[in-house]
């Protein structure tokens, strides 16, 4: 497995997804209160709504922009805590991930 996943999400019908069709993920929606962290990310990068990149790896990396903490488990997703924002990722995380993370490391350009 990679040590570092690169997803590129977009808005489609105002709300975040991605695309990982080796994953078997088409618009694969980010889901609440997760729209409005990835909102607050993307704040100051041109025309995200259109796609950006997100690096993302339970390791820290050089140059992370952000760092989502494991809040918990609920309905099968997992809760993270970033910059005192809570969002709730999907079960899709599992197919980057054996296990949720403790701690997931995010760089957006």
């Amino acid at each position: 497995m990679n040590a570092i996943h690169i997803i590129t999400p977009y808005k489609y019908m105002d709300v975040w997804v991605f695309d990982d069709a080796t994953r078997g993920l088409i618009r694969e929606p980010f889901v609440g209160n997760t729209n409005v962290i990835i909102d607050e990310l993307t704040k100051n990068v041109k025309n995200a709504d259109t796609g950006f990149i997100l690096l993302f790896s339970s390791k820290s990396f050089p140059e992370h922009n952000a760092k989502l903490v494991w809040d918990g488990k609920d309905m099968n997703g997992n809760w993270y805590l970033c910059n005192g924002m809570r969002g709730w990722l999907c079960p899709a995380l599992l197919k980057f991930f054996k296990k949720a993370p403790k701690t997931i490391y995010v760089r957006i350009q």
